[in-house]
């Protein structure tokens, strides 16, 4: 993955700065990945606390 933008501009022929390299890509990877997951896990916290109510959850034990 990180020798992809080499490759890109070595067959294209292009004699542009180089200034995203492969670190890079990998980076912005991996952060759209952690920011995807994160967005998911708090949509799911708050699927639950829509279930458990403000009070906590409707079932209750023997306990209760």
């Amino acid at each position: 993955i990180s020798l992809l933008p080499f490759l890109f501009f070595k067959m294209t022929n292009l004699n542009i700065f180089f200034s995203f390299g492969g670190t890079a890509l990998l980076i912005v990877v991996g952060v759209a990945l952690d920011t995807a997951q994160q967005i998911e896990s708090h949509l799911v916290t708050r699927s639950y606390e829509g279930f458990a109510g403000p009070r906590g959850p409707r079932i209750r034990g023997r306990r209760g």
